[in-house]
């Protein structure tokens, strides 16, 4: 598994300690103050695609697989990231549902041997992946290879191009891209929309704040 040096920028920065003041910095207050979009809505827009068959990719603290509400009680759940210490994190938090693991780099091609899942998320990860955006959605070609014909891919990303921000949020934003947490100065709602709409046949994009909901089903 190869991994670049901006890769590696984007991921390192999750150590166990910076894990354990995620949800209330992240969570709790940069989502609400910041890029609001308040991590209720989140949740609510996780919940409205979430299948009981389902692949978490970019899995941070576990926090939404925690709170979500499943459609059933028998839950086949796959958590997948780059970085061991989310897995871990995530895996503890959700252990009641006997999580699979995979450590992938989903910018690279995924050639894992699984059943196919019937939803997949991606919350807040496209921002830590490097490069433009365009690029950076060559991960959902990979993950969608583990998607049934019917399922469902869904997520949330951090915009910076288009979308109100305050003066925490650019702020914010210009030292985290500094130092290589995130890569999206150049990240709009039109390329999300722009390859959305060339690989499903159904597609949907919510923008709150500085932040873009979006789900898509229909593989082309």
């Amino acid at each position: 598994m190869a991994v670049t040096k901006e890769v590696e920028q984007g991921q390192a920065v999750y150590s166990k300690p910076v894990l354990w003041l995620y949800d209330l910095w992240v969570l709790g207050l940069s989502n609400r103050f910041i890029w609001q979009c308040p991590t209720p809505g989140i949740l609510k827009h996780f919940n409205q695609h979430i299948t009981s068959n389902h692949l978490d990719v970019g899995v941070g603290t576990g926090y939404f697989l925690d709170k979500c509400t499943f459609p059933s009680g028998d839950v086949r759940l796959g958590l997948m990231d780059l970085n061991q210490n989310s897995l871990d994190v995530s895996a503890a938090r959700v252990a009641r549902y006997s999580p699979l693991q995979f450590r992938c780099n989903v910018l690279d091609k995924i050639d894992l041997v699984t059943e196919k899942f019937d939803s997949i998320s991606l919350n807040y990860l496209f921002h830590c992946l490097p490069g433009k955006l365009p690029e950076k959605l060559s991960a959902l070609d990979h993950v969608s290879a583990l998607l049934s014909e019917s399922g469902v891919v869904f997520g949330s990303t951090i915009l910076s191009k288009g979308v109100p921000r305050n003066t925490a949020a650019k702020k914010l934003m210009a030292i985290y891209n500094k130092k290589g947490i995130f890569s999206n100065t150049e990240d709009c709602q039109e390329d999300l929309e722009t390859y959305l709409a060339s690989k499903f046949k159904e597609y949907q994009i919510e923008v709150k704040g500085c932040v873009a909901l979006f789900s898509a089903k229909g593989k082309i």
